[in-house]
């Protein structure tokens, strides 16, 4: 009889909180439900990167290359020296980048003849340009054994990073909401680390790709002739 008591006793000390009201706390997610939450979570699509307003001149250019596939299933870049602005789109034609860019320090869209060959303490104000036109590009060996990608290696134009150590507080200019202060450089692209680093590096990396670099006086046309073919009125539509 006393182990029958003992055992009814027992019995209703294990159910007392129960019948008490007495609330018990959920049990712990496991790892693995924790992880598959996180999963749920990187699984959500990321928005699709939207550009900024842009110039007529880009509108024209980025629409032929889109409808023409000038640009042969590689990535490209749309660099509009007017607005100091760098448009990045993959082999696809989405955009997926921009930012604001430094370019060369003289108006002009042509390379002085001979500039690729001469030293920066050589080069003067008036041939610190940056080149319009379509590109090639691919990446390269630049001076101090550094890899920028070579926009056209005979003009000793390319598309890299703000060189260490300048003098002329480059990354200020760039910031700058300013346009006029980004005409810095002796015909080169700087652009922004994580544009470079993010997105140019590993899409031009393998095979390169095309630079479209809209001019600062002459034509659109005479840059691109292609555009003969594509009146004005008909990208405004």
């Amino acid at each position: 009889m006393a182990k029958v008591l003992g055992a009814l006793t027992g019995l209703a000390l294990l159910v007392s909180p129960l019948a008490a009201g007495t609330a018990f706390a959920a049990p712990a997610p496991s790892a693995s439900a924790k992880k598959k939450s996180v999963s749920r979570k990187q699984a959500t699509p990321a928005k699709p990167f939207e550009l900024p307003p842009l110039s007529v001149a880009a509108q024209r250019v980025t629409g032929w290359v889109a409808e023409s596939g000038d640009n042969q299933a590689l990535p490209y870049i749309v660099i509009d020296k007017r607005a100091a602005t760098i448009l990045v789109y993959d082999a696809g034609g989405k955009p997926v980048a921009s930012g604001p860019v430094l370019i060369g320090i003289a108006e002009g869209d042509e390379a002085t003849p001979g500039v690729g060959t001469k030293s920066l303490s050589e080069i003067g104000p008036a041939e610190k340009t940056t080149p319009a036109g379509r590109f090639l590009a691919k990446f390269g060996k630049a001076a101090g054994n550094t890899k920028v990608l070579w926009v056209d290696y005979a003009t000793s134009v390319a598309i890299h990073t703000i060189p260490v150590g300048n003098k002329e507080n480059r990354a200020k200019r760039m910031l700058s909401p300013a346009i006029d202060d980004n005409r810095v450089t002796f015909g080169c692209i700087n652009v922004p680390k994580a544009i470079y680093n993010g997105k140019i590096a590993p899409m031009f990396g393998k095979k390169g790709g095309y630079v479209y670099i809209l001019p600062d006086t002459k034509p659109l046309e005479a840059a691109f002739p292609p555009l003969h073919a594509r009146p004005l009125a008909e990208t405004a539509r």
